[in-house]
């Protein structure tokens, strides 16, 4: 079984020359996707083996992972593996996050950070992880405990299926929500993780806000009716309590209560607007699906 493993990378020239040299002793196929960086790390990967495939400039995760997904296309080999360049990773992992795949038992496998022993991991990290994995399985069959590694392991049929279109951090919710969609099989196995030194070169809050907005806009936009429609419920059910003590006030007083007014008149305007969101969402996905099929 011949595998190919994909590493985006931007400004890793301290690191993308031993992390080839490992990975060459389990494959030849590596893709290394430069995203604009401005030092020698293209011409350091292409001189360890692997192929390169250079952005002009930085367009950011989601694009390098779009470009390693069309490059791995051309190797035509049995399943890729996503790999960190900042030296997080083991290379000794790789087997097991591919094992599952090659024997017919999941279509993507991510590398969970969370199913071992995980320390070193920042607690902001693990806090701004566990949220957003929350968020993500709210639309997916299958409940994962890391939605957000970047070690993962792809079929040849995922390849060929999922279009993606995200340029941020955001593309590790959109392949599985797309995946989910698809009906593709989704697991999890263990991996270890090193904290050491500097490996992340983005704003830990700058980094987290955007991928919750992406999980977020795509879980609203797959599922419109649950996102949109359970708050609009609630925010109508409050407004009309609300609503019922304004009228019972004017009943015994003779005159409203402006806060009671407020209140119920605003919560019902919010939860009608949501209605409204859900209903025209949910229609314009409809529509699009039916396109498309």
């Amino acid at each position: 079984m011949k595998i190919t493993v994909g590493i985006p990378a931007y400004n890793e020239e301290k690191n993308i020359a031993a992390i080839i040299i490992k990975l060459r002793k389990i494959t030849d196929d590596i893709i290394v996707c430069d995203d604009g960086s401005n030092d020698l790390t293209a011409e350091i990967a292409a001189k360890s083996g692997a192929s390169v495939v250079k952005h002009t400039k930085n367009l950011g995760y989601g694009s390098a992972i779009k470009s390693i997904f069309n490059k791995a296309k051309e190797y035509n080999n049995d399943a890729l593996v996503t790999f960190d360049a900042d030296g997080q990773h083991d290379i000794n992992d790789i087997s097991g996050v591919v094992d599952p795949i090659l024997d017919n038992k999941a279509d993507i496998v991510i590398g969970s950070r969370f199913l071992k022993n995980s320390k070193g991991i920042p607690e902001y990290r693990k806090f701004g992880i566990k949220l957003i994995t929350k968020v993500t399985n709210l639309s997916l069959k299958e409940s994962l405990t890391d939605s957000q590694s970047g070690f993962r392991a792809y079929s040849k049929n995922v390849l060929e299926k999922l279009n993606l279109t995200d340029k941020g951090m955001g593309i590790s919710t959109e392949i599985l929500i797309k995946s989910n969609n698809y009906g593709f099989r989704i697991g999890e196995v263990p991996i270890c993780v090193s904290y050491d030194g500097d490996t992340s070169s983005e704003n830990a809050v700058s980094h987290g806000a955007s991928v919750l907005f992406s999980t977020i806009k795509y879980t609203s936009i797959e599922h419109p009716i649950r996102f949109y429609g359970i708050p609009a419920v609630i925010f109508l059910i409050i407004g009309g309590v609300f609503s019922f003590f304004a009228i019972q006030y004017y009943a015994e007083v003779g005159r409203l209560s402006t806060n009671l007014t407020l209140v119920g008149a605003g919560t019902i305007l919010i939860g009608i607007v949501l209605l409204l969101t859900a209903i025209l969402l949910y229609s314009l996905v409809a529509v699009v699906r039916e396109g498309k099929n």
